[in-house]
């Protein structure tokens, strides 16, 4: 099915993995680590395609017979990106912004295939309302789930899935990556 070999997946993300899993591809897990927390004065969808593109780059330089992935996935509300929380009280704080709120979910990604000169990006924009939530459900979800590698401080497909009100887009971009825009973007190399 792939003409490319086995993919490579510049992220540790077990989200991420679960999803290429599910669409049935055939890839290893290379991790680039690249430092999401230099800041670099770029509009949100931008900043996720270059982190996405940067990822991949580090990854396939290594590799450049191999399709790679790279992806970054943000949370934007009022033009603030939050990242990934620090501690338990960014966590907190992250949650009770969006609480009762719609934010912006934006994941970049970048393929990049070096043999064949192969640099393309893009990025998925999902939209997500949240219920109200009471500060003991904030710090239950804290406190059992460990939000802490995850953008925006929450997982849309674990307990805290019951507080999500609305989504406008692609499920699966919330969760780290776009599969339909995905798969898209990797029918049109084969």
């Amino acid at each position: 099915m792939q003409s490319f070999g086995q993919i490579i997946l510049a992220s540790e993300s077990p989200r991420r993995q679960e999803l290429l899993r599910q669409i049935g591809l055939d890839f290893a897990v290379k991790i680039s680590g690249i430092d999401e927390d230099i800041p670099i004065d770029l509009p949100p969808n931008q900043l996720a395609e270059h982190f996405a593109r940067e990822k991949a780059h580090t990854v396939a330089v290594d590799y450049p017979k191999q399709l790679v992935i790279g992806a970054d996935t943000i949370v934007v509300f009022d033009g603030q990106i939050l990242g990934k929380p620090k501690d338990n009280e960014h966590s907190y704080q992250m949650l009770s912004t969006l609480s009762g709120n719609t934010h912006q979910v934006i994941t970049g990604v970048a393929l990049q295939l070096r043999d064949k000169n192969l640099d393309e990006t893009f990025h998925a924009v999902t939209k997500v309302t949240f219920n109200t939530l009471s500060d003991s459900d904030i710090y239950y979800y804290i406190d059992t789930y460990n939000p802490f590698d995850k953008a925006g401080s929450y997982g849309i497909q674990d307990w805290f899935a019951v507080f999500v009100k609305h989504i406008d887009g692609c499920f699966y971009n919330v969760m780290g990556l776009p599969l339909a825009k995905l798969w898209e973007h990797i029918n049109k190399l084969r």
